[in-house]
This record gives structure tokens, sequence and C-alpha cells, in this order.
């Protein structure tokens, strides 16, 4: 008899597992979730980084949307950044927080041996989000690595009336 309640008790306790196991870590199934289709070939246009749901994305716009130029200076990527998002944009989520006060912009080398970057604005600089920041930062370096200016790992130091920021890298390159 005894033999027969451990059995059933390992059987009972099996089954609890294999329920248990079932259910998975609470995660809901859902539908396929699909994305973009992945870029293929070289990338031609203006590099952009705005925000979707608060994260960091590069969005290209085209080489012949205006006011883009066909090799933006870094300057250039900045002020379409200070516009903001485009309608399509818009209507895919994406965002931005850099104001649209911060145009015009100057970009130049850091004039020591670090091959950084200085952006110099007439808005406050240390009122900016970190996400402004990010997104300045970011576009800055790939828009100066894509013109040969420096690499797209250079760091940004962003410089307004109210003084400057300390020199930032993108933090998704």
């Amino acid at each position: 008899m005894t033999a027969r309640r451990t059995g059933r008790a390992l059987l009972a306790g099996g089954l609890l597992l294999g329920t248990l196991l079932a259910a998975g870590c609470g995660v809901r199934p859902s539908a396929v979730i699909t994305g973009r289709p992945a870029v293929s070939g070289p990338g031609q246009g203006v590099g952009l980084y705005l925000l979707a749901q608060g994260e960091l994305v590069l969005v290209l716009r085209s080489a012949t949307a205006e006011p883009a130029p066909a090799e933006p200076a870094p300057a250039d990527s900045l002020a379409l950044l200070a516009v903001g998002p485009e309608e399509n944009e818009r209507r895919q989520g994406l965002t931005s927080e850099v104001p649209a006060g911060l145009d015009p912009v100057t970009v130049t080398s850091a004039g020591d041996q670090s091959g950084g970057l200085t952006v110099r604005t007439t808005t406050a600089a240390r009122a900016l989000s970190v996400n402004a920041v990010n997104q300045i930062v970011c576009t800055v370096a790939d828009a100066a690595a894509q013109t040969g200016f420096t690499s797209s790992s250079a760091s940004v130091t962003i410089v307004g009336p109210d003084g400057a920021r300390p020199p930032q890298r993108c933090p998704i390159s």
C-alpha cells in the first residue's frame, strides 16, 4: 500500500510540475511582431537619431528631401534634427526631444588631439534632456563620420550660453 501511495504522490507531483512548466513564466502569447525590412546596400541620405518609445533609433532621410543636401555637414544634419520628425515619422511613433530653437549651430573640431567635436548653439546646453543630448551627439558624430570629418565614435561637447556639457560619445555606436 505504501508503494502505491508513494507512486501516486510522485505522479501527482509530476503532473503539478508539468502543469507549472507548461504555464511558463507568465508571458502571454502574442501574434508575430514584424519589423521593418533590413537595410541593404549603402545607406543614402541624412542620418538622424530620433526616439521610438524613448529609445534612440537611426532614421535615414532621403537626400532629395528638402532641405537635405547630398552630403550634409554635421551642422546641416543638426538643423534637420531640430525641425523634428516628419509626418510619416510621427505616424510611425517617432519623436524628438531636441528643441526647435537649437538651430543655428556650428560644429568644429575640439582643437586638441582627442578627435572630438564641439557643437555650439545659441540655446541653453545644460537644460537639454538626456535624450536630446544623445540625439545631438549621435547625429553629429554620424554626420561627421559620413563626411570624413572624424570617426563615429568621436566625443561631442555641447556648448551653449549657459556653459558646456561634458564630452560624450554616442551610447549606441
